[in-house]
């Protein structure tokens, strides 16, 4: 007998959920039912207030990984649910997985990769809508490939004209690398403030960075990155 295929939640409501400030999670990863979350208070990195660390601007100028966007959605989303020392569980399950992946169908979820000798070795994943990205979660196999794929969107979102970069619930982490906190309310207002068209898309500021600095787009990166934080 074959387990049931995992019944994803529609993209519509998933995006009406996100215009709304609230997102779906699992308990664990083999839990076929989801919860809705709306923090109390949320975390985000201001546009342009990504924090880029000396080593971190290093490790992006030395072009490490090769950086791609979209090139595997799914490997990213199950590379972010895989188990990790200090989080066994995860709450990515096999419906949020169907679900995200739908919704990358449909052109409002997005990832950037990190590859290094062709295998896949870190990424971040998350939502597009408006103006506003949602970001989900991120992963490493090698060390900063999580910190690269992350300054890389942080870069492609001040790029593109995006104005919002939600990443739900504060950590240490996110703190150091300038993610501040707010009210939920708060929240909401500069969610509805970045309604409407976003300039560019993320592929079209991803394109135009590689034509740019085709040879050292992390050189690039790590300059445009070190200037505004």
């Amino acid at each position: 007998m074959h387990a049931p295929r995992p019944y994803a939640i529609p993209v519509d409501l998933l995006l009406l959920a996100y215009r709304n400030g609230i997102f779906p999670m699992a308990d664990s990863r083999h839990d076929q039912e989801v919860f809705w979350v709306e923090p109390r208070d949320r975390a985000i990195i201001p546009i342009g207030g990504f924090r880029c660390s000396r080593s971190l601007a290093r490790t992006l100028r030395r072009e490490r990984f090769t950086v791609t966007y979209d090139r595997d959605f799914e490997a990213v989303v199950r590379g972010c649910a895989e188990p990790r020392p200090d989080h066994p569980e995860s709450w990515i399950s096999e419906r949020i997985i169907a679900s995200y992946r739908d919704l990358h169908a449909a052109g409002h979820a997005h990832s950037i990769e990190c590859w290094q000798d062709g295998e896949l070795v870190g990424g971040v994943y998350g939502v597009a809508f408006d103006r506003v990205f949602c970001g989900e979660s991120m992963f490493s196999r090698e060390r900063d490939a999580s910190k690269v794929a992350l300054a890389w969107l942080m870069a492609l979102l001040e790029r593109a004209g995006c104005e919002l970069f939600d990443c739900q619930f504060m950590t240490g982490h996110l703190a150091s690398l300038g993610a501040v906190e707010l009210p939920q309310a708060d929240y909401l207002q500069k969610l509805e403030a970045a309604s409407g068209s976003q300039p560019r898309s993320l592929k079209q500021a991803y394109d135009s960075l590689l034509a740019e600095a085709p040879d050292s787009p992390g050189k690039l990166i790590a300059q445009s990155l070190t200037q505004t934080s």
